[in-house]
């Protein structure tokens, strides 16, 4: 499908002073389309955001009456200090002194992208409930609104929009046409919004939810609620990962909610766990998440309770990769990543596996299989290999040793990332053994023990040894409560330790 883009950036340029205008009115077709925003702070020349750089607009600083000039005409700021301008997508952010005078804007470009959902159409149109993650920028909102087109134009549902700050559909009472025949629900404050969500779906009998930035506990079990009365949800929230969302107390609701179980002895000795674990505590609300990592490409949980238990039983997620060609044809990666583990019982069949990495750390390889007792060998030669492992970077631009291994039929493991657990995962397929016993659930759950040592107040927990990836989830941990945590001592013993934020008696 051919992306097209609307801007409406003459609205915008009005409402700027006219020496900041005039700049901004010579730029390119090109720079008009890169152009992110406008800030004007108090004192500092006015400057032009784009994506690779930033543009001083006039030698003069700003000054209160070219705030003043921007502000008249401009929609009135609400409580979370967002306006905007009538029937458009632009946001205008305030930024106020002590007293509540306004001293600087950020004055954001907003667009409407027809074609973004392409990439994920099957997936919108499956009835199941969606959650898009991704950093600041990645697109989350721009999507949302295609959805709601899509959905409400395409296939004749009745579609409302619980719209925040006005994010979605713009300014003013009457939304913006990028979203279709869909409905628009404003939002007071964003306090507010769970409530609105209820009444959303109490109100107006939709088929279909959309909600920008589920961010508080009150908003995911607004959304829980929804969900059980099939209603189909289309929302983001924050994280740029399910990984982000799987740590995040507030939120890990979405994805099924987390509790510790004690097995009795039998069990525990039948699963080869401890006797303290972690499990999913409830159906997840969004059946699907999808993590937006770049305008192109997205990656897909398809089955989100699934996912979860395996983040629990230590195994680093899988999602299938999508992006979208120059040609506007969709490709998935799931079947070249994961088809070669079919092949895992003829390698094992021959003897020892012998691996050829490209792009894998070496030394970390070996110390990984030394750790786990795995027995292969390390071949230097891909002629000489029964597998191939490299990382996803280097598989996806096709290197004539690549190439050559599919020529001859070598199975290839294609690691997310060059990290010991993605290394961990693939020697455990290829040699048929268990990942190693300290698994990511039992990270989380020596470091969730950590924090409630400190909070019961002790001043520190030292914790085992991880990897770098089990480490970044620890830390994360600790900060979701408000604790202070570092990693100390050297590879293979690099360790987290938490501690109480206080000043240290």
């Amino acid at each position: 499908m051919e992306r097209k883009i609307t801007d409406d950036l003459e609205a915008l340029l009005d409402s700027l002073p006219p020496h900041i205008q005039d700049p901004l009115r010579h730029l390119t077709p090109q720079e008009r389309g890169e152009l992110l925003e406008v800030v004007l702070d108090l004192g500092r020349p006015p400057e032009a955001r784009f994506t690779d750089r930033d543009h001083i607009l006039h030698s003069r600083e700003t000054r209160g009456d070219d705030i003043d000039y921007v502000v008249s005409r401009i929609s009135a700021f609400g409580g979370d200090n967002r306006s905007g301008i009538e029937r458009t997508l632009h946001r205008i952010s305030a930024i106020r002194s002590r007293d509540g005078r306004i001293v600087g804007l950020s004055c954001r470009v907003g667009r409407a992208v027809y074609g973004t959902i392409h990439v994920i159409e099957d997936l919108v149109f499956s009835g199941k409930s969606l959650l898009l993650l991704g950093k600041p920028g990645a697109g989350k909102t721009t999507m949302l609104r295609e959805v709601a087109r899509v959905l409400s134009d395409d296939q004749r549902k009745r579609v409302v929009i619980v719209d925040t700050s006005n994010e979605i559909a713009g300014d003013g009472d009457i939304p913006h046409p990028a979203i279709g025949r869909a409905r628009r629900m404003q939002v007071a404050t964003p306090a507010l919004q769970h409530a609105v969500m209820i009444e959303a779906v109490e109100n107006h009998m939709p088929e279909v939810i959309i909600i920008d930035e589920i961010g508080t506990e009150l908003e995911a079990l607004a959304a829980r609620t929804i969900a059980e009365r099939g209603v189909q949800l289309v929302a983001t929230a924050h994280g740029n990962t399910l990984e982000n969302l799987f740590m995040n107390p507030t939120l890990c609701d979405l994805v099924g909610g987390i509790q510790s179980v004690t097995l009795s002895d039998e069990e525990a000795h039948r699963r080869g766990t401890q006797k303290s674990i972690l499990e999913r505590k409830a159906p997840p609300t969004f059946e699907i998440v999808v993590e937006i990592q770049s305008w192109d490409q997205v990656a897909v949980h398809r089955s989100v309770g699934e996912v979860v238990d395996s983040i629990l039983r230590g195994e680093a997620p899988e999602p299938e990769v999508r992006w979208v060609d120059e040609h506007g044809e969709v490709h998935k990666e799931e079947s070249r990543q994961r088809a070669p583990a079919r092949e895992a019982a003829r390698v094992t069949g021959r003897g020892v596996p012998r691996i050829h990495s490209f792009g894998v750390d070496r030394s970390r390889l070996e110390r990984v299989a030394h750790d786990m007792e795995a027995p292969v060998s390390l071949v230097d030669d891909v002629r000489d290999a029964d597998v191939v492992m490299t990382v996803k970077g280097h598989y996806r631009r096709r290197p004539s040793v690549i190439q050559q291994a599919e020529g001859a039929g070598i199975p290839i493991y294609v690691l997310r990332s060059n990290t010991e657990a993605q290394i961990q995962q693939s020697l455990a397929r290829i040699t048929h053994r268990p990942v190693p016993p300290s698994s990511v659930a039992e990270a989380v759950q020596e470091a969730q023990d950590a924090v409630e040592k400190v909070r019961s107040g002790q001043w520190s927990v030292e914790l085992t040894p991880q990897n770098a990836y089990v480490r970044r989830l620890q830390h994360q941990l600790a900060g979701r409560f408000g604790m202070d945590s570092e990693s100390t001592g050297r590879e293979p013993f690099r360790r987290v330790k938490i501690r109480s934020s206080r000043a240290q008696p």
